[in-house]
Parts: structure tokens; C-alpha cells; sequence
């Protein structure tokens, strides 16, 4: 007897000719999985020939984040009201993952977007996010003196540790009579990139420069381009907390007394001398947590009159 070929199909599915590689998320042949001695291949062929290039020194010892696009034109995701209970209903954006710096010490190795509903959103923005057009108009659309949040994953314009100072210009001018802050990883090393630092400073876009350490801390407070933010241990105490050189340290209020960034508005101050904490926080805090410790000197955690 002859089963029909729908019901056929029904009790015997047919294979997918298609697969989707865990490392670029893209769909491709089954014969792309077929390594060069004929045995299945966890990644796509194109993804194994690209990692394995020599990679610069700071790359070295940097994980890959699998599912995580690295090409392609940076895509932002924006939402006019956010969910996250920390930001409390405040417009925020999400930026393609290539533009994370991977000298970045949580990259691949703690990053809070990295896991739980951040990661589903991070990966849909790479390609169902705006374009960089679209988005600049919609932080256009924002009404006067709006506060929002720009990244919540992600980092400033340019792939990689590479800052595109046109485009951030762009935002900026974008951002004009609004009250826009993010943190970035990226170190502004040219004279154009320090220059567009400091007019996102003084057009009142705040980019909090993120140190990974209390030391490092006091070399992005040295440069004089932007306010600061730092990881701190999960134990860190909330008062007393200063840099080696001195400079005050003052734990996220949500933190501390449950502030909302909306309430709170302190990482939004562009000409602030505090440094804000953050401790570790996400799935990996722990991790995160030995990280920091690890990296930082000796703590000046002394009360001061």
C-alpha cells in the first residue's frame, strides 16, 4: 500500500536541507558543514577559514560569542518605552554587536548582554534593527529634554576597537536639546576621536567612559573627555569607596536604594566628578566579580569626614 506523500511526510520528516551555523546564525547549504576531510563540521566552512586567521595580539586570548553577528552595517534597535524595570519606561536603543571592542575584558567572558532576554534582542537587532538614518530620526522624534538611554548592549558607532567619528558627531547633533547617555569601552586615542568625545560632552550627550578597575578608573577620569563608570566586586561596599588616586566612587542608587535610572539621573550628568560603581551583576557575576578582582590593585576603601 502506498502512503500519500503528505501523510508520508507526516511520520517521515524530511531533513532540512538547510542548516543554521551556531557561530554567524546564518542559514547554509548541509554540504557547508562537511569538513575538508568529509566529516560533519560543527561551524560552516566559511566561519572556520575566517577564525582561523592570526588575530592581532589583544585578540589572542579573546572568546568568540557565538550567535553574535560580527559584519555587516551596524544595525540599532529603539524603543520609545524600554521594559527593563531598571530603566523604568525611559527610550532606549540596542547596537549590533560589532561594535563591541574586544579588548574589552567581558567580552566573551561575563557581559551581562551576553545571556537571558538581552541576548535575544541583541541578536534580532542585527537584522531586524534600523538603519543608522532611521535611527538618528527616530532620536530626533524624541521631545525636548527627553533622557534616554543609548545601548543597553553594544557600543558607539564602528566595528570593533574602531570608533566612527562621523557618525558619532551625527548622534550628537541628533541628540541636540535632548538628554542622551551610554556607556563604551571604546578609548578615544586620536586627536578627532577625543575632540568628538568632548563636543558629545559639551552638546549634552553623555558617554561614561567603563573602567574595568578601580585603576583604570583614575587613567579615563585622567583624560578629561567624559565621566566615568566602573565595575565593582559583588562584596564592594556601598560607602567609602575611593580610586587609588583618590577620586570618589558612588555605587549605582539603584543599587543601593532602588532608584530607577529615570528618578536617578546620574550616569546623564556630563560634567560630573563621581565616578559611578556597578558591581558585578548577570548570570556570570561571580566570574565577573573574580575578574575585576584579579585586575584591580590595592582598594582605598577608607570612610572620609
Amino acid at each position: 500500500m502506498t502512503v500519500a506523500a503528505p501523510l508520508r511526510q507526516c511520520f517521515f520528516p524530511v531533513a532540512s536541507e538547510e542548516k543554521r551555523c551556531p557561530q554567524c546564525w546564518q542559514k547554509r547549504p548541509r554540504q557547508a558543514f562537511i569538513g575538508a576531510r568529509g566529516k560533519p563540521i560543527q561551524r560552516c566552512i566559511t566561519c572556520r577559514r575566517r577564525y582561523a586567521r592570526p588575530r592581532e595580539e589583544y585578540l589572542k586570548d579573546r572568546p568568540i560569542r557565538r550567535g553574535l553577528r560580527k559584519e555587516g552595517a551596524i544595525r540599532v534597535a529603539f524603543t520609545a518605552y524600554s521594559k527593563n524595570r531598571k530603566l523604568h519606561g525611559l527610550p532606549a536603543s540596542i547596537t549590533s554587536a560589532e561594535t563591541c571592542p574586544p579588548s574589552c575584558t567581558f567580552y566573551g567572558s561575563g557581559c551581562y548582554a551576553e545571556f537571558a532576554w538581552t541576548r535575544v534582542h541583541w541578536v534580532r537587532t542585527a537584522t531586524t534593527g534600523l538603519s543608522w538614518k532611521a535611527f538618528l530620526e527616530k532620536v530626533r522624534s524624541l521631545p525636548p529634554e527627553s533622557l534616554w538611554r543609548h545601548n543597553e548592549a553594544g557600543d558607539l558607532p564602528g566595528v570593533g576597537q574602531h570608533l566612527a567619528v562621523d557618525m558619532l558627531l551625527e548622534l550628537v547633533l541628533a541628540n541636540l536639546g535632548r538628554r542622551g547617555f551610554t556607556f563604551s569601552h571604546k578609548r578615544p586615542r586620536s586627536k578627532s576621536q577625543i575632540s568628538a568625545f568632548r563636543k558629545a560632552r559639551a552638546s549634552g550627550f553623555t558617554i561614561n567612559l567603563s573602567a574595568d578597575n578601580l585603576a583604570e578608573a583614575d587613567e579615563l577620569a585622567a583624560l578629561d573627555v567624559g565621566p566615568v563608570a566602573v565595575v565593582l566586586p559583588t562584596a564592594m561596599s556601598s560607602r567609602g569607596t575611593y580610586t587609588p588616586q583618590g577620586r570618589k566612587v558612588v555605587v549605582c542608587p539603584n543599587e543601593t536604594v532602588g532608584l530607577t535610572c529615570k528618578e536617578c539621573e546620574l550616569c546623564a550628568l556630563p560634567h560630573r566628578k563621581a565616578i559611578v560603581g556597578f558591581r558585578a551583576h548577570g548570570q556570570m557575576q561571580r566570574h565577573v566579580s573574580e575578574l575585576v578582582q584579579l585586575r584591580r590593585p590595592a582598594l582605598r576603601t577608607e570612610a572620609r569626614s
